[in-house]
């Protein structure tokens, strides 16, 4: 039985739409699935609306990895990164894409759309879907974003120094 392809999600906001488009087909043509998250035009639209589902998704597992576009990357990276388990990244360069696969595990694609180009956007896109996770000591680093120990350790520290409390 032949085992289906991976279904990435993408989504975007006004500025991304182009781009999401053309990735959209790249990602076909490339036998992924694509569920597409919206928007359906490039009429002016609040960039969170769209990255919040997605990063819901990849936060829970429903899915395993997802692109996100934007102007400048900025609004849907500082969005969907607030999510447990996701690890969004903001890639110009093919080479920014291939080390936040390899290095950090990045399991979504952030592209500053006004500042990249179709054929950019491209390679950008498939240098992420080709690095593999590196492991070995980059899995311990990425371990300890998701350690909840620090969290409550940084809010007892501020806690016990806040003259307000």
């Amino acid at each position: 039985m032949a085992q289906s392809p991976e279904t990435i999600l993408i989504a975007s906001d006004h500025a991304g739409f182009e781009l999401k488009e053309k990735l959209e087909a790249e990602l076909l043509s490339l036998g992924y699935a694509v569920l597409d998250l919206g928007p359906d035009s490039d009429a002016s639209i609040d960039y969170a609306d769209f990255a919040h589902p997605l990063a819901q998704r990849v936060s829970s597992g429903a899915s395993q990895r997802g692109i996100l576009l934007c102007g400048t990357g900025l609004g849907m990276s500082y969005t969907a990164n607030r999510y447990p388990h996701v690890r969004a990244a903001i890639a110009w360069t093919p080479e920014i894409a291939a080390l936040a696969r390899e290095h950090n595990d990045a399991n979504v694609l952030v592209l500053p759309a006004r500042f990249v180009g179709d054929d950019d956007g491209r390679a950008i896109l498939n240098a992420w879907l080709d690095t593999p996770f590196a492991g070995g000591r980059h899995a311990r680093r990425v371990a300890k974003i998701e350690r909840d120990e620090h969290r409550e350790e940084d809010s007892r520290s501020h806690s016990m120094n806040d003259p307000h409390d």
